[in-house]
């Protein structure tokens, strides 16, 4: 941020005061992070998520009285443990000051808990392990604790001193125990904001809503946000008109810790951007083009890079060039918001076939458009999918009124568009054709010649020999020409085919002038399996 910006941020009353923790809950998929914090924030947010599962990071604030009867406010942050969603996690803890390992009772530790894991220690943020579904009938916590052993997760009892608290969402066993040790582990961390600076800190997530415009989901790490401010991300930002909370509520101003909505940006703020508060727009529009222009000079190096590869790669030998890709398949991808989108592409980009390519010809936030279909009816190849969105009222008419079909869906589970693209991917890999030896003989006699015609006799040393078949010519295990069979005899009558062990007198059509001794080949082409 540059001297002159700085004169315009709010400015601090020096005052430095105690703030809630933030906690994210980071595990495995379907191991209870939803649950656990559904049962904290007694709502039903587990319910809402498309099959069970969470898609995006919530940001919510909780009351709750500790065992000494004090009053504690914790803001939690929920992120999905499906595999395609690593960045939002990412994110999560990146944003968090202290996060709850998520591990199943009956599972262990499961390939997103050690991802997860080695998330937070990347971070270095202090952790606690919840071992969830301690109701369940195949609950074994000294299983889960062994399993924790065995990926170097070492909790209190087990040679290790990360604390470690067995719970159930669905009964509450343990969740007060689980917040005291949450507001425990954040005391040692000595977490402090100053309420008089400008509020800063991170975006969760963005969205596009096509009545209300760009909105953001920020996470206030120091200083206070109030209303008539503009914040900054990068290069978007926005008036601060009004203030939503993590519950939609409207409130005049958020300090350090809290999960807050804004609307109104100029474009959409990338998911994981610093976020900073100044007093005016020039200011806001100032700190903006700085960090438009720093990423266009990003670009032009990256521009400059790709083309430094590209030549060096001409410069290789055709055996060491990469066979160029047959096919590809154009598609769009729409998602309500940033996380979703970044989900969805890392997913795509696993399916990669080396005879077809996934080409993202565009991709956004928010639903299918007008502009999203003129596009699709310039190119029928084009498919598109939607993530958490819907078709709006005019696309879904352009839709209706095509002359030609379009290739358009929507999804609400991540999995399920991946296996819908992935067969039409596959649907689109050029079909390969090898040729089967279905018989071989032996040639014994030539009885005459006419023309590009020859009768011959021989036996049938394996397989089958049918009429109308093509078939190799082949002398002393080379082949020299192509031919194929007009007719067949067996004990001088006629027949379709000659089998195994069998003698034969053949019609063969054939350019290449046929010797005793030589071997017949009999092929047909098949699709290679």
């Amino acid at each position: 941020m540059s001297a002159s910006n700085q004169k315009n941020l709010v400015p601090s009353s020096g005052a430095s005061v105690k703030r809630p923790p933030v906690v994210v809950v980071m595990g495995h998929i379907d191991h209870g992070k939803s649950t656990l914090l559904d049962y904290i924030r007694k709502s039903n947010v587990v319910a809402k998520e498309a099959g069970g599962i969470t898609q995006h990071v919530g940001a919510y604030q909780a009351e709750y009285q500790s065992t000494d009867g004090k009053a504690h406010k914790i803001t939690f942050l929920d992120t999905p443990g499906h595999a395609a969603f690593t960045g939002i996690r990412e994110r999560g803890a990146q944003a968090a000051d202290v996060a709850i390992l998520v591990v199943s009772a009956e599972d262990g530790v499961k390939p997103q808990t050690i991802e997860a894991f080695k998330q937070i220690q990347r971070s270095k943020i202090p952790f606690i392990v919840a071992i969830t579904k301690i109701d369940k009938p195949n609950a074994n916590i000294d299983k889960a604790k062994t399993s924790l052993g065995e990926n170097e997760i070492y909790v209190e009892g087990w040679g290790g001193d990360v604390p470690c608290v067995p719970i159930s969402a669905a009964t509450g066993e343990n969740i007060p125990e689980l917040l005291d040790m949450i507001m425990l582990v954040s005391e040692l961390a000595d977490l402090k904001a100053d309420d008089g600076l400008s509020a800063s800190g991170i975006v969760i997530e963005s969205s596009l809503d096509t009545r209300k415009g760009v909105s953001a989901t920020l996470l206030i790490k120091n200083g206070r946000l109030e209303t008539g401010n503009f914040v900054v991300a990068g290069s978007s930002f926005a008036p601060v008109r009004f203030i939503e909370d993590f519950a939609g509520k409207k409130i005049e101003s958020a300090s350090a810790s809290m999960p807050v909505r804004i609307i109104g940006w100029n474009e959409i703020p990338p998911a994981g951007e610093a976020f900073a508060t100044v007093t005016n727009k020039k200011s806001a529009e100032k700190m903006a083009e700085e960090a438009r222009s720093a990423q266009k000079e990003e670009k032009r190096k990256d521009v400059q890079n790709v083309a430094q590869a590209t030549k060096a790669a001409d410069k290789l030998k055709p055996e060491e060039k990469e066979a160029p890709t047959v096919v590809s398949l154009p598609i769009m991808i729409k998602a309500d918001v940033i996380g979703s989108l970044e989900g969805v592409k890392f997913e795509l980009s696993k399916i990669a076939h080396d005879k077809v390519r996934l080409d993202v010809v565009s991709e956004g936030i928010g639903d299918i458009n007008e502009n999203d279909i003129k596009l699709a009816e310039s190119d029928p190849r084009i498919m598109i999918v939607g993530f958490n969105v819907e078709a709006d009222k005019k696309a879904a008419a352009m839709i209706e009124r095509a002359p030609a079909p379009l290739q358009v869906r929507t999804f609400k589970i991540i999995y399920e568009l991946v296996q819908h693209v992935q067969d039409a991917l596959l649907a689109k890999v050029p079909k390969e054709y090898v040729e089967e030896v279905t018989g071989r003989a032996k040639i014994l006699a030539l009885f005459a010649k006419d023309k590009d015609r020859q009768v011959v006799g021989g036996k049938v040393e394996t397989g089958i020999l049918e009429s109308g078949n093509d078939v190799r010519i082949m002398r002393r295990e080379a082949e020299i020409g192509r031919g194929k069979i007009r007719e067949l005899q067996s004990k001088k009558v006629r027949v379709s085919e000659v089998a195994q062990g069998f003698e034969f007198g053949m019609m063969v059509e054939a350019k290449i002038e046929i010797a005793v001794g030589d071997r017949i080949e009999s092929v047909r082409t098949v699709e290679k399996s």
